[in-house]
């Protein structure tokens, strides 16, 4: 499971991939910044379209690890989320850094790419807006998932 309304639990992701022929391990930990595009940040919100994200989520691992000899933890909260609250973790272990480095970055990027994952800023100024993920999405608009599908249908 790659989405979680609880809290990042990064240690248990490390060690979901550690193991003794794995020794480098590249993290990457997104929290929640209290500004975006000049407006000071309250909170925000993340929503899903659950089974395609699960789907797309479970592919990127794959493909990574097929890729590059590493193994892979992802996990992306949805739900309400305060300032400095933890929103994704990427965990990527391989016998050398390098692997682990370049699997890190690409999962976090096809994720944001790739994901149905929307999320809705609330702004000092009690003004709100929906900030899609990746380049499909378009600020000040509520989140549609037929921007993913392309040409897939469901």
């Amino acid at each position: 499971m790659y989405l979680t309304a609880e809290p990042l639990e990064l240690g248990a992701l490390l060690a979901s991939v550690h193991s003794p022929e794995r020794g480098g391990i590249a993290c990457f930990l997104g929290t929640v910044r209290n500004h975006h595009g000049g407006h000071e940040v309250l909170r925000l919100e993340y929503s899903a379209y659950a089974p395609m994200a699960e789907a797309e989520c479970a592919r990127i691992v794959a493909e990574s690890q097929a890729r590059w000899d590493v193994a892979v933890a992802l996990r992306h909260r949805i739900g309400r989320l305060e300032i400095g609250d933890a929103a994704v973790a990427v965990v990527a272990a391989s016998a050398h850094r390098d692997q682990a480095f370049v699997a890190c970055r690409h999962v976090i990027e096809e994720l944001k790419l790739r994901v149905p994952i929307w999320k809705r800023e609330y702004y000092a100024d009690g003004t709100e807006e929906w900030v899609g993920s990746g380049s499909a999405g378009q600020r000040g608009s509520e989140p549609h998932v037929t921007a993913w599908l392309g040409e897939r249908t469901i």
